[in-house]
């Protein structure tokens, strides 16, 4: 068995636990449907902020994009299962769904949470200092990663933690450094 921090672990339909029982610290494995759901939502408002950054509500795209990095930050230091998306997801849209074939590990996704909220943390300060088209630019390189998440299954903050597991920068108990 694998100890990648990455992998997504078999599980027994209606499980929460990966195969071998061991359960995780503080965070459960996720249905990796949800943060697809999460993803989805989060690229339509994105699309929101850079429309009205392009017609010139620039007051407006700052006060979005800014919950939008609040929202970021919920999933960045609470973890992905516990955003307000998957918390929607969990509630009124998987129960209506098979349960997963897999659950994911929390990790790769919660640390693309925290991409999303450096890139739109960005656009905020930089619209606030007054460089207005940087939120437009920040939604718009945020939007990608969503749409890609959302549509394609392909989580660009997931693939950047596993560059840096695989290059040992990410990953690593005290202990493991010894």
């Amino acid at each position: 068995m694998s100890t990648s921090p990455f992998e997504r672990s078999p599980t027994a339909p209606g499980s929460t636990g990966s195969a071998s029982g061991e359960s995780r610290a503080r965070r459960p494995n996720l249905d990796p449907r949800g943060p697809r759901f999460g993803a989805g939502i989060t690229a339509v408002l994105l699309l929101v902020v850079v429309f009205l950054s392009l017609t010139g509500a620039s007051a407006a795209a700052l006060a979005l994009l800014a919950g939008l990095a609040a929202l970021f930050a919920w999933g960045a230091f609470a973890g992905a299962g516990r955003h307000p998306w998957g918390l929607l997801f969990k509630r009124f849209v998987r129960p209506r769904l098979a349960p997963p074939l897999e659950l994911e590990n929390p990790a790769p996704p919660t640390f693309a949470q925290g991409v999303g909220l450096l890139v739109t943390l960005g656009g905020v300060i930089l619209g606030l200092a007054g460089l207005a088209p940087f939120v437009g630019i920040a939604a718009s390189a945020a939007f990608v990663a969503a749409f890609l998440n959302a549509v394609f299954d392909y989580c660009l903050g997931c693939q950047l933690f596993l560059l840096l597991v695989r290059a040992g920068l990410l990953g690593r108990s005290p202990r493991s450094a010894l």
